[in-house]
This record gives structure tokens, sequence and C-alpha cells, in this order.
């Protein structure tokens, strides 16, 4: 399993939102490229990097502070917020960036979706944020009537790199991950799943470290790093633990490293 950090950008700033509510945000620095750097020093394998401003109007709004982040620190990055079409997602690749997330795109752009799979086959991830079990799209500022299961069947054999599962409700609240649902997830799809959402100490991710035979290969971690309640090199040191490093969770590093 790896653990990845969260950059999250908003207004040029790294912050991390409650809840996802754009108005409910606290700052962590005003130099997201030195946090970025800041955590592949601490032995971060990948990093996650998401556009909030992007998510919320529907179009990149930072990316040539996206594309520096990339080109600042050796290891790959994945990206997501406000990637509506093909333009954007072949211009993030060409600037070095690893997998694009396509969440909002994958339920109202369905053939953009199948053909960036076909085009980019492993660098594509569906991000699935939900809320009460449904899920969010536009920022997470709309629901939609389809259950997170439902929509990963959907896009099974597609060639996708992964799932993102965030459960809105304890994203930057510092709870729990919600272990039941992403379990319920990961056993309902043969696609390798990344958790997201509510990780506050270190006990959450030993537990989650019990789906790897369910395909669950990572976790995105943001406010409890920033706050200090989980220590990233204390983390990475348990996943590389002989615990973690069985046939499925070596088959779901491979293909996300």
């Amino acid at each position: 399993m790896i653990v990845i950090p969260a950059v999250d950008l908003k207004d040029g700033k790294c912050v991390r939102l409650s809840q996802g509510k754009m108005d409910q945000e606290s700052v962590y620095s005003e130099h997201p490229v030195e946090m970025a750097k800041h955590w592949e020093s601490k032995g971060a394998e990948r990093l996650h990097v998401v556009d909030l401003n992007g998510a919320v109007t529907g179009e990149p709004f930072h990316r040539t502070l996206i594309k520096e982040i990339t080109q600042s620190v050796p290891i790959p990055v994945e990206v997501g917020g406000g990637i509506r079409d093909l333009a954007t997602i072949e211009d993030y690749f060409s600037s070095g960036i690893q997998w694009v997330i396509l969440g909002t795109a994958a339920i109202q752009n369905r053939s953009l979706m199948k053909e960036a799979c076909r085009r980019f086959p492993d660098r594509i991830i569906l991000g699935i944020d939900a809320r009460g079990g449904k899920v969010a799209i536009q920022g997470w500022n709309e629901e939609v009537s389809l259950e997170a299961t439902d929509l990963a069947k959907q896009f099974e054999g597609m060639g996708l790199s992964a799932i993102i599962f965030t459960d809105i409700e304890r994203d930057g609240m510092g709870t729990g991950l919600n272990f039941e649902s992403t379990k319920t997830l990961a056993q309902s799809t043969s696609i390798p799943v990344i958790a997201s959402g509510g990780v506050s100490r270190i006990e959450d991710i030993e537990h989650l470290m019990e789906l790897e035979a369910d395909r669950v290969i990572g976790v995105i971690v943001g406010r409890a790093l920033y706050t200090g309640s989980l220590d990233l090199e204390e983390a990475i040191r348990m996943t590389k633990s002989p615990r973690s490093c069985g046939k499925i969770g070596m088959k779901g590093r491979a293909r996300i490293s």
C-alpha cells in the first residue's frame, strides 16, 4: 500500500477544506511547490494534487502552478480538478503528469472517459466522491442519483489505473476513514481502489491495510499530515512491512508506481 500526500490548491495556496466546502478552508502554505518538495523529502512516492478552483468552475485554474509542482519533484504526480476535455488531459500528460483524475467528466461525458482510457491506458483514474453513498460532482456541489458501486461497475474493463474513493462527509474532518464503504466498493469491482477522506492517525492506515487483498492499493492523506497527527515517514515504514507485501499488494503497487 502506498501513502499519498495531498496538495490541494485554492487561490494559489495549499489548503484543506472541511467536507469539500470552499468557504471552510485552512491554509497550510502559501508556497505549494515547497510543500510538494517537503513531502517528497519525507519519503512520499507519489503526490495527489487537486485544483479546487478548477473543480468548481469546470476548467483548470492552477495549470501553471501544477506544472511547476510536477517539474519540481522527481516522484510521479496525479492531478484532478476541472479536467473536462481531451486537450487538457493531453496538456497535463505532456508536462510530465503521470495520472489524470476524472470525476465529473466521467459522468457527464462518458465518451471522453472511454477515449482517454483508450489513448492513455493505465493513466486515467476515476474519481468517485460520495456523500451518504451517492455520487457528487462539480466540486462536490451537485449530487446525482447514482451509487458509488454502480458507477464503478460501469467502467470495468475500460483500462483505468485506479479508482479514488472519497467519503465527502469525512474529508478534512479527521474522523477516520469510512472503512466499510471503502470495503464495499473495493469488493464490487476489479479496479484497484485508493481510499481518501478522514484519515486522522496511523491506526486508520493500519486498519485499511486489511483490505489489500481486496485491491485497496493506496490511501490519500491531507489534513492529518499538515496538523502532525500522522507522521508520513512512520506511515510509509508501516506500509513497507512484510505484511503489506502480499501478492495483491505488490501487483497493485506495480500499477501505480
